[in-house]
């Protein structure tokens, strides 16, 4: 595991945290933020340079990804050694103080321990130090990285205040809820973008019925059960066209860009669009 983890690290940059690695954000490859499949990822990495993928490129000659590319990619290089993994999607108590960011990490399988346990591939060493992490990246404690379905209980029980699940000033119960769905799509192996959205993520200001709030809660559960539940999840995926992925899907129209504007980062304003998957996703 931690070969792996060194070996996406050494192919993936996080723009937010480029200038840690001596990159300024308007030197970025931005476009590469769009790019879903792992195979693509590999093309471009292998465009930029086709050395073997277990030598680290330089930092300027890495695919430009987030916490999902780089968990996609983990995902992608176990399953081809036959490691039981998958994408879980959630919010991590690690990044920023006192808020539960937006994020995602790879659960694996440990058959030595008989469990999953969550690793976060994108925290190399520099990242380490900077977030101040007390635990190892390799075994994350389900305290500090809360998978979509436990962050929505923690909210409708009135635990935790909304408000601090998100990203940057995009915060509140519709974040979680998009990414509750997002997290569910995972199960199925359909691992899409953060900024991509469907069925009922809807819009931040969309009331939330009865029946969709209840429908959510199901989520929230089976999302969390054991594998004995698991023909379940996939069954309530199914079977909802609110919470499966269409063939086409709204998207922003650009990757989600930082300005530099007095030695901060802001994001840049983009619109959406609509996005064909193509003919392997079905209505």
């Amino acid at each position: 595991m931690p070969e792996l983890c060194r070996v996406v690290q050494g192919l993936v940059v996080h723009p937010f945290l480029s200038r840690l690695y001596g990159l300024e954000p308007d030197t970025l490859h931005w476009d590469d933020l769009q790019v879903r499949s792992a195979s693509e990822m590999l093309d471009r990495v292998l465009a930029l340079d086709p050395g073997p993928l277990s030598t680290p490129r330089a930092p300027a000659h890495r695919f430009v990804g987030n916490c999902r590319h780089f968990t996609v990619l983990l995902c992608a290089f176990l399953r081809a050694r036959n490691v039981p993994a998958r994408a879980r999607c959630g919010f991590g108590a690690y990044l920023e103080p006192s808020r539960f960011e937006d994020h995602w990490v790879c659960e694996v399988w440990d058959a030595a321990g008989g469990a999953w346990r969550l690793v976060d591939a994108q925290i190399d060493a520099v990242q380490h130090e900077l977030f101040r992490i007390a635990f190892d990246p390799l075994d994350v404690p389900r305290t500090q990285f809360l998978v979509a379905g436990d962050a929505w209980q923690r909210c409708r029980r009135g635990d935790v205040d909304p408000q601090r699940f998100g990203i940057l000033d995009l915060r509140g119960l519709w974040f979680v809820r998009g990414n509750l769905l997002r997290d569910l799509a995972a199960r199925r192996k359909r691992e899409l973008l953060p900024w991509d959205s469907w069925g009922l993520m809807g819009k931040r200001d969309r009331p939330d019925g009865a029946a969709e709030v209840a429908l959510l809660d199901r989520v929230a559960e089976l999302t969390q059960a054991g594998d004995a539940r698991h023909a379940e999840v996939l069954q309530l995926y199914d079977s909802e066209p609110g919470l499966r992925v269409p063939r086409v899907i709204t998207s922003l129209a650009a990757p989600p860009r930082l300005l530099t504007a007095r030695h901060a980062l802001v994001l840049a304003p983009v619109g959406e669009a609509k996005v064909d998957l193509g003919p392997g996703v079905v209505d």
